[in-house]
């Protein structure tokens, strides 16, 4: 019943070199259909924070102009939402509506107009490259993208 040790180390032989070899191109095959798949991705998750950061700065602005009867103005900016602004239109019953203000996925400002030129406000990132227009990643998202 026991087994000798040549009969063993026949049993124990390991992968051959063309066994090697195949699993390495079937797996550089495969990298070569999914890798492109997986690294659009990035960009398209950056949209959706944009998109999600624009819905709740609109819902904080919406909140502020339920206290205060106004939105703030361009001067006043996004900072109004977590610091209570001066200047015009006085916040009379300026509540905090934000604890910070958030930064695009390219760690930039988020852009403020009042009155908008889409709505009663403009709220948009300039994209990758910071700058107005463009196309792709770079293209300005607002919150005029938004649906509903």
């Amino acid at each position: 019943m026991m087994k000798s040790v040549a009969q063993m180390k026949r049993y124990q032989s390991g992968f051959s070199l063309i066994e090697i070899m195949v699993v390495l191109i079937i797996i550089g095959i495969l990298i070569t259909f999914v890798a492109p798949r997986v690294l659009d991705r990035p960009d398209e998750a950056r949209i959706v924070k944009v998109k999600h950061d624009l819905k709740t700065l609109e819902g904080a602005l919406q909140m502020y102009k339920l206290h205060n009867y106004n939105y703030p103005s361009t001067e006043q900016g996004l900072e109004a939402l977590v610091e209570k602004p001066s200047g015009s239109p006085e916040p009379k019953n300026w509540k905090g509506y934000m604890p910070k203000l958030p930064k695009d996925p390219w760690g930039n400002d988020y852009q403020y107009l009042q009155p908008g030129t889409h709505g009663d406000v403009d709220i948009y990132s300039l994209g990758a490259d910071n700058r107005l227009g463009g196309d792709g990643i770079n293209a300005d998202i607002g919150n005029w993208d938004l649906e509903g």
